[in-house]
């Protein structure tokens, strides 16, 4: 009888344990699904070893095991290689300079060099979700939490929309662009254009100038982005 009950209080475990995984955002559940795996695997040892079922090596094979475990972080710094590839859901760092927009429900980041948006979600269902890895009817859901929520998300991600589902049927009717005279802060303005403190009149021109080229409305942008963009520029050069 005491067996049969640990046996279902381990099934009970994986169980909360597999649902909770389930839960996380899609880029972060191998890594999680990996470290379970590893936590089950000790688990098990250790208690055919309690038991008398397994032999010493098995103890110093769980020992190991919690080693690597505990080292792993320590080796993917020592081993840049290792910490690039997609190894345990992350993805490597992007290099270049990008744009940041944020709004109370999303953040979106501009490649300046590849054009290339991606965004993450910060409040709500899909919070900690990657926009990449939801697909049209998850967008849609999300679409219609932010037109409840936020206007200013609305816009943001309707300009991620556009570029993603380029000619195909549109989610909803083209959001109009914001007033330029909202609030910007210092700092939200150089996200904007991805500069730092100290940027200089010529940095701040060449930038604008720059994303200019790949999101004017003119040559296929958004409107929503080009605005942020125009409005980030006045402030910061007066």
């Amino acid at each position: 009888m005491p067996r049969i009950l640990l046996l279902l209080a381990i099934i009970a475990v994986i169980y909360i344990l597999a649902q909770r995984v389930r839960s996380l955002p899609p880029h972060k559940r191998r890594g999680e699904y990996i470290k379970l795996a590893l936590g089950l695997a000790v688990a098990a040892v250790i208690i055919l070893t309690l038991t008398g079922r397994m032999h010493w090596i098995g103890a110093a094979l769980t020992g190991l095991l919690v080693g690597i475990r505990q080292l792993l972080p320590t080796l993917l710094r020592l081993f840049p290689l290792l910490a690039s590839t997609r190894l345990f859901g992350q993805q490597a760092p992007r290099k270049g300079q990008t744009s940041t927009v944020e709004t109370e429900i999303l953040r979106m980041q501009l490649d300046h060099d590849s054009g290339d948006l991606q965004g993450e979600v910060l409040k709500g269902r899909f919070e900690g979700w990657r926009l990449m890895d939801m697909d049209r009817q998850q967008l849609e859901e999300l679409l219609g939490y932010c037109r409840a929520e936020d206007a200013d998300s609305v816009q943001l991600l309707d300009s991620y929309l556009q570029r993603r589902f380029a000619g195909e049927a549109p989610f909803g009717q083209q959001q109009p662009p914001p007033d330029n005279g909202g609030s910007m802060t210092r700092k939200e303005a150089l996200a904007v254009l991805g500069l730092d403190e100290g940027a200089s009149r010529e940095e701040v021109v060449a930038a604008h100038r720059k994303l200019m080229q790949k999101l004017h409305p003119d040559r296929g942008g958004n409107d929503y982005l080009a605005a942020k963009i125009n409005q980030a520029k006045d402030l910061l050069v007066g």
